[in-house]
């Protein structure tokens, strides 16, 4: 049985930890092992590897032992990606494949579990730090065990941003590039770490104070929503809607940050971007 980090969390969650540990060491014995990869494309620059396939199918099995009945949505093996209202999985064994791919230490093992098409629960692993973020909706957000809030910063002159460059849909880019210069003007800086789920965390601990991207998965984002939204941050789309796990353009603040952010975004990118309709 799993071991429970917390006498008041879900079995939920303590098997989304399970499996996600698991899925971890599968990951870490290619890495240290440094067996083949069988690095395939998927798009242009769309890679899996042996890993992810492997990863994906350690996690699938783990949660199907404890809860047979459950749907799955995973990034290698998901045949739409519809939700309905039944328990589902929403599964990316590595977020952030191409820099496992080269051996650069940010990726991560992402897990969260929704039902009426909401999140229940939400665990994201990066692999190379042992970092485990986690969420029950209600209950707070936690980092290895200990309570984590977003920034109270709420002036752009103070804010550490981060992002991520698409690569299956390019066609926003000069926009996008010109959105980036603005924030490299108006901030501190502008990370770009390469893990989507990743980045969420970081501005559910404090150490980005907001984060934004378009061209995303539901598999990219659906734990890191809800660790945001239970450490006290704001989840919404670039137009400040709800579409932000199918609607591929998402916007996550620390409240003092969001509506500098979210006018950014519409004033630099034109219209027709701001959601994917």
């Amino acid at each position: 049985m799993p071991v429970r980090i917390h006498r008041d969390l879900p079995k939920d969650l303590d098997v989304a930890m399970e499996a996600a540990q698991k899925a971890s060491d599968v990951i870490q014995s290619y890495r240290k092992q440094k067996k083949s990869l069988d690095i395939q494309l998927k798009g242009r620059h769309d890679l899996v590897t042996k890993a992810d396939l492997a990863a994906e199918e350690i996690i699938i099995k783990t949660i199907r032992e404890y809860f047979p009945d459950d749907a799955f949505l995973a990034e290698e093996t998901a045949d739409d990606t519809e939700l309905t209202d039944q328990r589902t999985w929403i599964i990316d064994p590595i977020d952030g494949t191409t820099n496992f791919a080269h051996d650069f230490p940010t990726f991560c093992v992402s897990i969260a579990l929704y039902e009426n098409k909401t999140p229940q629960v939400a665990t994201v692993l990066e692999v190379s730090r042992g970092e485990m973020f986690v969420a029950v909706k209600g209950q707070g957000a936690l980092l290895n065990g200990r309570p984590i809030h977003v920034s109270d910063c709420d002036s752009h002159d103070d804010a550490l941003l981060a992002t991520g460059f698409p690569y299956r849909d390019l066609s926003l880019v000069d926009d996008y590039l010109k959105l980036f210069k603005r924030f490299m003007a108006e901030t501190q800086s502008v990370r770009r770490p390469g893990s989507a789920a990743y980045d969420l965390c970081c501005v559910a601990a404090g150490r980005f104070d907001a984060f934004y991207e378009y061209g995303l998965a539901p598999w990219d984002v659906a734990a890191g929503i809800l660790i945001i939204q239970e450490a006290g941050g704001k989840v919404t789309d670039w137009t400040g809607g709800d579409d932000f796990l199918f609607g591929k353009r998402i916007l996550a603040s620390a409240p003092g940050l969001y509506d500098y952010m979210k006018d950014a975004i519409q004033n630099e990118m034109a219209e027709e971007h701001w959601s994917q309709g």
